[in-house]
């Protein structure tokens, strides 16, 4: 997958053209990675269900990551865009595409996170729990 946004920049799911250094670079000051090594960060996006970047031409300014087994859950993971790509809807569209394309649209998620539940509940993510846990009900026209 491959997909241009109105603002110019790019969502794309190929973990090739992911830039594990400048993720592990936001990574490193965030609350729920704080000192994680650019060597984990570079096995969790090559060991990743799913990952998709946010480009700006071929920066990477955003990124999620999905685990999946592919039949019972899909769990997100370490989404975010810089901050001087945000309120543009780009985190939007980022999630967007982790949870509402295929192959994982119709299975159960998970998503564990201190902020931005607002952005989450518009993809049917419940409340979090004290554990900062939010879910999502198995979609539809799962089996």
């Amino acid at each position: 997958m491959r997909r241009e946004l109105p603002d110019g920049s790019e969502l794309d799911d190929d973990p090739e053209r992911v830039d594990a250094e400048a993720v592990w670079r936001f990574l490193t000051d965030s609350y729920w990675a704080k000192g994680r090594s650019l060597e984990t960060v570079e096995r969790l996006i090559s060991e990743a269900t799913r990952v998709v970047g946010l480009f700006d031409d071929d920066e990477t300014v955003g990124f999620c990551r999905v685990v999946s087994d592919g039949e019972q859950f899909a769990f997100l993971f370490d989404v975010y865009v810089l901050p001087e790509y945000r309120g543009r809807g780009l985190g939007l569209e980022l999630v967007r595409e982790a949870v509402e394309h295929p192959p994982h649209r119709d299975l159960p998620w998970y998503l564990g996170t201190s902020d931005a539940h607002g952005l989450y509940r518009r993809f049917g993510f419940g409340e979090p729990n004290p554990e900062r846990l939010m879910f999502r009900p198995r979609g539809p026209s799962a089996g």
